[in-house]
């Protein structure tokens, strides 16, 4: 059977890769979490699924894991995350995103691997001539944080060519919210993360949200992202993987819902859930910002059979609340 098969998810410690851990263990996949602790958290790793603690950039460790462990799929989420972070720090991301995924692809085909998915991002696209915006759109990131993943996305593109590594690169449009029973969600103290700082802002943890950017050329003024419920996005892993041990081909797919919302929209429901008014602090725009990111979100129900559950604005702001309310109620 192919859940048999053993999965590797480097990051799975992380917020998104916690979620793809639990829908993967909730499908019965024996699963092995390679992180490095840097900025996930151990105790978001269910007890029971095997823990290794390391960077993907270290080879001899990849080595030991690959030959200890038998994997048959590589489930690559682990990288650093942040567009204004990049643009302060750039070769970090080169070293975290790209040249660590490449020595991760290598050991990779060494091991004999059969599927390889990875975590991309939307930030490839930069501001789309379309929106939504599909697969085959042009590619001009607007920051490091893009290209690190474009770059990454070009090596498996090329190792896949000659030496045979079926992969699905998984171009994530704005994960947001929680597990809908409360077992994992975003943890991390400091992060930038729209919802994340506005549900923090909601139960107490900081004074005000910073609206970065008013008068962009969209409805009312601020950014307009497609947000996908991270359960959702989970799930979508569980389906490449399923995909590629059955013989799939590689593919591109976006990971979006098909719709947007802007910054205020977003900071209005987070309003609306909590029935608290929320204080808003106007800020510049953020260097390598995008305006409008809104997936053409067609190719990837087709092509995995994806079908979302949690659809809905106000359920992911719901779910991000509730875990918030549990990590300050704990605090």
């Amino acid at each position: 059977m192919a859940n048999q098969a053993t999965v590797l998810v480097t990051g799975g410690a992380g917020y998104i890769g916690s979620h793809v851990v639990l829908a993967l263990w909730d499908a019965g996949w024996p699963v092995i979490v390679l992180d490095d602790l840097s900025t996930g958290h151990r105790q978001a790793v269910p007890d029971d699924v095997v823990f290794e603690q390391g960077n993907v950039g270290d080879r001899a460790l990849l080595g030991q894991v690959f030959e200890r462990h038998a994997i048959d799929a590589v489930l690559h989420l682990a990288g650093s995350i942040s567009v204004p972070e990049s643009v302060a720090q750039p070769l970090a991301y080169y070293r975290n995103n790209t040249l660590n995924s490449h020595t991760l692809i290598e050991a990779s085909i060494a091991a004999g691997v059969r599927g390889w998915i990875f975590s991309s991002t939307a930030a490839v696209y930069g501001n789309p001539d379309e929106v939504p915006v599909a697969e085959d759109a042009p590619t001009r990131p607007l920051n490091p944080y893009g290209h690190s993943k474009l770059m990454t996305e070009q090596i498996l593109i090329d190792a896949d060519a000659a030496h045979h590594l079926p992969h699905v690169i998984l171009r994530y449009f704005n994960v947001a919210g929680a597990d809908p029973a409360g077992r994992a969600g975003p943890a991390t103290p400091g992060a930038a993360h729209l919802l994340k700082v506005a549900c923090e802002a909601s139960v107490g943890k900081r004074a005000s949200v910073p609206l970065f950017g008013a008068d962009y050329p969209t409805a009312d003024g601020t950014c307009v992202r497609d947000f996908i419920h991270v359960s959702d996005l989970a799930e979508a892993h569980v389906k490449a993987l399923e995909y590629l041990l059955a013989g799939g081909r590689s593919a591109v797919l976006n990971c979006g819902y098909g719709r947007g919302f802007s910054v205020r929209e977003v900071l209005d429901a987070v309003a609306r859930s909590s029935g608290r008014p929320l204080t808003v602090e106007a800020q510049p725009r953020r260097s390598g910002d995008a305006i409008e990111v809104v997936a053409a979100a067609g190719r990837i129900r087709e092509v995995l059979g994806w079908r979302p559950r949690y659809d809905d604005i106000d359920r992911i702001v719901g779910d991000a609340l509730a875990f918030e309310r549990r990590l300050h109620d704990v605090a």
